[in-house]
């Protein structure tokens, strides 16, 4: 059973000795090979649980109704799931990781019996709600168990596979879940979860040691818990909202703003005081964390901004099939993973990890490039490529910033950093794919008025005219068979004017991710920049337990605890 005596606080350097004293999980490689692959499964049902519900909610909607309410079926989601992330992390380092993942998997099999059985959109959105909340208890942990498996030296290959289940989730959700769709119903993509989620939770109950409870209380940060709340929701909100159900300089956004930034400052003025912060703000003192997590937050903004709406360049402009679009990024998934497997072995022999990251987030901002230089008369083949440039610096960057970032602090801490990264990086993700949304909705518009001819404009009604500046109309076949009907009704000459329509609409969107992809190019830049700050660790990745943490994370916990014993 593992025991970790930092959970006894003590004075005058008494928790130094308790966190230089950590004692590992004491796991047979059987173990831990089988805790390994429950953490992977439970993590699989978390990430595909977001990718599926994409493909089915035209279905759901049609089923339900209540098409102006269909975007909560996500934001409820979101909302909880990252306001969770930090939180979650947080409290596993106190009482560890099992109850909270555990507790995870149960919330989201809970949940996906309830969201299946829902007879309205409103019971169907709060039934996401709480799932979001047992998504994020499993994100905010997952890659924290790798720390208590594996000592940092061992890492490195074990990281690929949680970055893979995202890969796979990315690919198999939408297909799987237009396939269950299709041939079965809708509430079969909630229920598919079940099963999976069953035996992850069998795997790690049964092997996953429980930590010992500490001999004193640590207190637990509500206020600090509510701030961050506070500060996260009106944020996402906010984001989510601008450039579509609100402008980016109404009131209503920045008033939402307005009350983050405030959450904001109080969340920090607290955390300065608590005993145990969700987020303790000396981490930011360590040269490893500030880098570690502007990158996350960077990366996540420019690069899962930009690759939401690969999709809609693949389908809507190249005019490849949904059930064929994964192909193109299928490329990307796997050789993330390898680049991702194959770094970390390497980065660890070599004893060398900043060139990886550096090397990686240079190969991302070229993917990008890569990607600005497609239009409607590319191929496949040109888009697959910049796929697979893009999946090289992920794997490449990504978790070896994970690696090096548990490394550098103390292993009491494991879990705080862990989520901070995934929260950093889900924020700045969420950041760019609603900037890149009002970019694409504007330049849309923009572009089709100068493609749409002036007879095209003056023989078309209204309402069709406003389902051509609608981006997502490419993708949805049911979409456009209503537009062609549309055109049809006007008269002989619908057809040409479909047809016409259809090509200004394709060469708009066009124009229209082509600014998305630039604008991922200048973000994707400053963070190949920022890599460069990224300093080597001044100590090697710890191959046991018992070595002291990078020497950097060291000073910064010794300076907290001399001010702690002086207080």
């Amino acid at each position: 059973m593992a025991r970790n005596v930092s959970d006894t606080r003590t004075t005058d350097g008494g928790l130094a000795a308790a966190i230089a004293s950590y004692v590992p999980l004491d796991l047979s490689p059987f173990q831990r090979k089988v805790v390994l692959a429950g953490t992977l499964l439970g993590l699989l049902v978390s990430a595909i649980n977001q990718t599926t519900v994409s493909t089915a909610l035209p279905r759901i909607v049609g089923d339900l109704g209540g098409l102006n309410m269909f975007s909560w079926v996500f934001t409820s989601f979101m909302l909880t799931s990252t306001t969770t992330v930090p939180l979650a992390g947080k409290l596993s380092d106190i009482f560890g990781r099992k109850p909270f993942f555990l507790g995870g998997i149960t919330i989201m099999l809970l949940t996906s019996a309830g969201a299946g059985t829902s007879g309205s959109i409103e019971e169907l959105i709060v039934w996401r709600a709480v799932q979001g909340i047992g998504a994020g208890m499993i994100m905010g942990n997952a890659f924290a168990i790798i720390g208590d498996l594996f000592p940092p030296a061992e890492r490195g290959k074990y990281q690929g596979l949680f970055t893979g289940v995202f890969g796979v989730a990315s690919v198999l959700g939408p297909t799987l879940g237009g396939y269950l769709t299709d041939h079965l119903s809708w509430r079969a993509i909630f229920y598919m979860n079940i099963p999976i989620g069953v035996i992850a939770f069998a795997m790690l109950w049964r092997y996953y040691p429980r930590k010992a409870a500490g001999t004193v209380h640590r207190p637990i940060d509500y206020s600090g818990a509510a701030l961050l709340g506070a500060t996260t929701v009106p944020l996402l909100l906010a984001l989510v909202w601008a450039g579509s159900e609100f402008a980016w300089g109404s009131f209503e956004i920045i008033g939402l703003f307005a009350i983050s930034a405030v959450a904001l400052l109080a969340f920090i003025r607290n955390e300065s005081r608590a005993a145990e912060p969700i987020i303790p703000l000396m981490l930011f003192q360590s040269r490893f964390f500030a880098i570690a997590t502007f990158l996350s937050f960077i990366t996540g903004m420019g690069l899962f901004g930009a690759i939401n709406y690969m999709p809609m360049f693949v389908q809507g402009v190249l005019g490849t099939s949904a059930a064929n679009s994964g192909l193109v990024t299928s490329p990307m998934m796997l050789t993330m993973v390898v680049a991702s497997t194959s770094c970390g072995i390497i980065a660890t022999r070599m004893g060398r990890y900043r060139p990886f990251i550096i090397t990686g987030s240079l190969l991302i901002t070229v993917g990008m490039v890569l990607l600005t230089r497609l239009n409607a008369d590319s191929d496949n083949s040109a888009a697959v490529a910049a796929m697979i440039v893009i999946g090289l610096g992920i794997g490449s960057s990504m978790p070896i910033v994970n690696l090096i970032l548990q490394n550098s602090v103390p292993h009491h801490l494991l879990g705080v950093v862990s989520s901070s990264a995934q929260f950093f990086r889900q924020i700045g993700g969420t950041l760019g794919v609603a900037v890149f949304g009002t970019l694409v909705t504007n330049h849309l518009h923009d572009s089709l008025s100068q493609r749409l001819s002036d007879d095209i404009i003056s023989q078309t009604p209204p309402n069709l005219l406003a389902t051509l500046e609608e981006p997502r109309t490419l993708l949805s076949p049911e979409a456009l068979h209503r537009l062609e009907a549309g055109f049809n009704a006007i008269g002989p000459q619908g057809v040409e004017l479909y047809a016409r329509s259809l090509e200004a609409m394709r060469l708009a969107m066009a124009d229209a991710l082509g600014v998305v992809f630039a604008a991922s190019v200048a973000v994707t830049a400053i963070g190949f920049l920022v890599s460069f700050l990224m300093p080597e660790p001044s100590h090697p990745l710890r191959r046991s337990w018992s070595e002291p943490e990078d020497r950097t994370a060291a000073a910064t916990e010794a300076a907290r605890l001399g001010g702690e014993a002086a207080g």
